[in-house]
């Protein structure tokens, strides 16, 4: 007899279904392949402040993870962001579509200084040095060289940099004149409060990248929050605050040298890969199909919709696959066909002590549960922790593994427990008095 409460499962079942075959034919959802399988641009960065001026390890790793925010933010999945050595940071950038943009957004360090300019006020878009690079050429200064203009700019001391910030947005006055409002942190406090009050009357230029944006009468004491003014428009006033939240680089960055990267594999080791992987499934099918019989083939068709889920939940995430992401995949694909064989197994003792089709299907789901579960759980454990290591250490392969592995195991404890269940229920219950028969059918 079939349950009114399996036919609703049933039902969600086939919508869930039918919306993953939406994503996964739909041309707004591509699939996004890693360095290693489609290319990309490899981009070295470096410390651009003088020889003698230490770089500490703890700067070099903020920045490495301040750009790897960034580069997620347009759309650039599982990059590589690592340092490399005391002052560099490498990252590869797969399948970009417009390795301008990803050029541009790095290399506008949106290295935020707040100066010390005493009388002068110096004008919007004025480029100038501060201590924390002198005699190193700034990238407006080099714009400047480029245009024919050679003169030395002035250099400054650095009171503040944009490390002591702790949060940006963009607001308006009175007027509608748009102004980014910040806090900041404790120790930027500290700092900004016993220079404003010392300096009363001082001009204190805020400066971003080497370039002026306003200089400012300091007139109050500014512990805790102040604003950055400089005739802006909304897009302007929105793109410093984005660059601000993402993180102020601890130190200025250079772009040293850009590459495009080819894949790795080539086409035909990819149509090689994903011709295994096809003769893998099928084996697997094949087993479950001769070896359970009935049960196979609804253990099989359970499967299939955990391909299609999974790779519908890819492209919606936007989950870059890389050769450890698959590797990921595959390896959850397995536990997929694990929980279905511990399942029948169950139902195929209880049935060789006598007891009744509908019985063995409901105690064979109930007992084998607790293992699905713990090996799943365990598993999910060991993810955590490899993308963990992956994400605070720029091995970003090892995050890739850990994102498809864990999104497979949910999708597997989905399928082999709600989807299987209610296939057997619906098409073994119904059929259970004449199966109960003719137990061939059913792998015994």
């Amino acid at each position: 007899m079939i349950r009114r409460r399996d036919l609703y499962w049933l039902f969600v079942i086939i919508l869930i279904v039918a919306g993953a075959i939406w994503v996964v034919t739909s041309p707004r959802f591509p699939i996004r392949l890693g360095l290693d399988l489609q290319g990309g641009l490899q981009v070295l960065l470096e410390a651009d402040v003088a020889e003698d001026v230490e770089v500490t390890a703890e700067a070099m790793d903020t920045a490495r993870q301040i750009i790897d925010r960034r580069v997620n933010a347009i759309g650039v999945t599982e990059p590589l962001v690592q340092v490399e050595g005391a002052r560099r940071i490498l990252i590869e950038l797969p399948g970009i579509e417009d390795p301008q943009e990803a050029l541009s957004l790095i290399q506008e360090t949106a290295l935020l200084e707040f100066v010390d300019t005493g009388d002068q006020a110096l004008p919007a878009g004025m480029c100038i040095r501060t201590d924390l690079n002198e005699g190193q050429p700034s990238r407006c200064e080099q714009e400047a060289v480029d245009g024919g203009t050679t003169t030395e700019p002035p250099t400054f001391t650095t009171v503040l940099t944009g490390a002591g910030l702790r949060e940006a947005t963009v607001n308006t006055d009175r007027l509608g004149q748009y102004h980014v409002s910040f806090t900041l942190t404790d120790e930027g406090g500290q700092i900004f409060g016993a220079h404003t009050a010392a300096n009363q009357g001082k001009h204190l230029t805020i400066v971003l990248d080497k370039e002026v944006i306003s200089s400012p009468v300091i007139s109050a004491v500014i512990e805790e929050q102040g604003t950055i003014t400089g005739n802006f428009t909304l897009a302007e006033a929105q793109q410093l605050a984005t660059q601000l939240r993402f993180g102020s680089l601890p130190v200025p960055l250079r772009i040293e040298s850009t590459r495009q990267v080819g894949a790795t594999l080539g086409e035909q080791s990819i149509e090689a890969s994903i011709r295994a992987g096809i003769i893998g499934v099928i084996v697997v099918l094949l087993f479950m199909l001769i070896y359970y019989r009935l049960p196979g083939v609804l253990a099989d068709t359970a499967l299939i919709i955990y391909v299609l889920l999974s790779f519908a939940v890819f492209m919606l995430l936007g989950v870059t696959l890389t050769l450890p992401a698959i590797t990921g995949f595959l390896l959850s694909t397995g536990m997929a066909v694990d929980a279905n064989v511990l399942v029948f197994e169950r139902i195929k003792e209880e049935m060789r002590k006598g007891a009744h089709l509908e019985d063995a299907l409901e105690t064979g789901f109930s007992r084998a549960w607790n293992s699905i579960r713990d090996s799943n759980v365990a598993t999910l454990v060991i993810c955590a922790i490899l993308w963990a290591f992956g994400r605070n250490f720029g091995a970003s392969a090892v995050e890739g593994f850990a994102v498809t592995l864990a999104i497979g195991v949910f999708i597997s404890m989905f399928t082999a427990i709600l989807v299987t269940r209610t296939l057997v229920r619906v098409i073994l219950g119904r059929a259970a008095g004449r199966l109960q028969e003719r137990k061939g059918l059913m792998g015994i």
